[in-house]
């Protein structure tokens, strides 16, 4: 598949996930294999661009190409503002966030809620895709609820607007992250519009290939399935391409667990770095047995190098580690 002049072998794309898919984790999920690694969603609100935050999310130096970058809000003239102000630092692919179900994000009208609104979306994608020399895609749900799957109508929208790949959620906005996605309505995206579609939801590397016969899909996004476990791009490859399930070490998962945490370290500095290397070190460890008893020293210290030092021993301790994560996978 293409998105602009950019060609996608497999589409195989890491979803935008705020407070996850920072630079450390893009950067690695990269290495195995994601062709395109959506940025955490950035704000279209200028007077925030310059808090820490904001300056962390819109740091792509160093990535390797092509940088796609998802905005989020409301107003038409701010969003395209938002669009120029990513390309300038680097973006290359620009992703429109109207698929976010939280509620600070739909409270402001943003996120999925746009879905409520037509006329609001046409004047965003619009004004948009006009702003910007760079590819322009959508990632939507399937629509508000279950009484209102818009999503085909919205997809048309955004192809007559000149979006070039559209992404879509198979739950509603009311669903938030419950029950199980549905691919029907995808597959009704896929046969209304000529661009590519992507499907996203509950995707993972056992269910990878059936969502993309049924719902004849161009690619997948896959989110909370590479929490903890960011070789599944190279697993889903290897199936793709050879049919076969390809496995890592417990060797090569402490060498991962451990070049991950010096990442964020690095990117984030040793005091922030520790608190967001907290989150993924559960991701990573939370099947591994041991680790109830050895998480709180691991969780709880401040210095980088005992976080570090913690994580080393309790691995080089626990054979057959990444056997027993596969299996509760």
């Amino acid at each position: 598949m293409h998105i602009g002049p950019y060609h996608f072998r497999h589409g195989l794309f890491l979803a935008p996930m705020s407070g996850i898919t920072d630079k450390p984790f893009r950067q690695l999920c990269r290495t195995f294999g994601a062709e395109l690694a959506f940025s955490e969603m950035t704000t279209s609100q200028s007077h925030l661009w310059n808090t820490h935050k904001s300056q962390k999310r819109l740091d792509f130096s160093g990535e390797a190409a092509p940088v796609a970058v998802q905005i989020a809000g409301t107003e038409p003239a701010e969003m395209a503002h938002a669009a120029r102000n990513a390309v300038s630092r680097g973006a290359q692919i620009i992703d429109i966030n109207m698929g976010c179900p939280a509620r600070k994000v739909c409270r402001v009208a943003a996120g999925s809620a746009l879905m409520r609104d037509k006329a609001r979306i046409a004047a965003i994608l619009d004004t948009v895709v006009n702003a910007v020399n760079v590819p322009v895609t959508l990632k939507m749900r399937t629509g508000w609820d279950r009484e209102n799957l818009n999503a085909p109508e919205i997809a048309a929208l955004a192809e007559a607007a000149g979006v070039q790949a559209l992404t879509v959620h198979g739950r509603t906005r009311s669903d938030m992250y419950r029950g199980k996605a549905e691919y029907d309505t995808i597959r009704h995206v896929k046969s209304a519009v000529g661009i590519p579609v992507i499907a996203n939801g509950d995707i993972c590397l056992e269910n990878s290939q059936k969502v993309l016969a049924y719902t004849g899909a161009d690619g997948i996004m896959i989110g909370r399935a590479a929490r903890g476990r960011p070789w599944i791009f190279r697993q889903l490859t290897d199936r793709l391409e050879k049919d076969v399930v390809s496995s890592i070490t417990d060797e090569q998962f402490m060498c991962i667990v451990l070049e991950h945490v010096a990442a964020i370290h690095r990117f984030y500095g040793p005091r922030a770095g520790v608190r967001t290397a907290r989150k993924h070190l559960v991701w990573y460890l939370q099947d591994v047995p041991g680790f109830d008893s050895a998480r709180g020293a691991m969780l709880e210290t401040s210095e980088a190098a005992r976080q570090t030092e913690l994580v080393r021993r309790f691995l080089s301790g626990a054979p057959g580690t990444i056997q027993q994560k596969e299996k509760a996978a």
